[in-house]
C-alpha cells in the first residue's frame, strides 16, 4: 500500500501544528510532540469549519492541544478529543500517520 508524504517532522514545531495536503479534497492538520506526530482532518466537529482561520495557520496551546480558530474549541493532540468549547465531548477525525525516516506519512484519509 502506498503512503503519502504529508511533511517532514522537523517542519512541524515541537508542540505545534501545520496544515498538509494529502492530494485529495481534505487537508489535514499534523501536530507534533517530540518525535511523535498525529494528524486529523482539518475540520472542526462544530459546524464543520476548518481549524485554521488564516490558511495554514493552526493554533496550539501549551504544546498540548489544538485550538479551533473560529470557536476556540480545544482538542488533545493524542486523540483529537475536544476537552473544552462548543463541541466538548466530540472529536476530530483521525488520519493514520507514521513517522518514517523523519517524514510524516499517511494512508488515504
Amino acid at each position: 500500500m502506498d503512503t503519502v508524504l504529508l511533511c517532514r517532522l522537523d517542519a512541524v514545531p515541537d508542540g505545534g501544528a501545520c496544515v498538509a495536503s494529502t492530494g485529495r479534497s481534505d487537508d489535514v492538520v499534523v501536530v507534533r510532540r517530540g518525535q511523535r506526530a498525529w494528524a486529523y482532518l482539518n475540520r472542526c466537529p462544530h459546524f464543520s469549519v476548518c481549524l485554521d482561520y488564516e490558511p495554514g495557520d493552526v493554533l496550539t496551546y501549551d504544546a498540548q492541544v489544538l485550538m479551533c480558530a473560529h470557536h476556540s474549541a480545544l482538542f488533545r493532540f493524542e486523540d483529537g478529543h475536544c476537552i473544552e468549547g462548543p463541541c466538548a465531548g466530540a472529536a476530530l477525525t483521525p488520519v493514520a500517520v507514521q513517522v518514517v525516516d523523519g517524514e510524516v506519512r499517511c494512508w488515504s484519509p
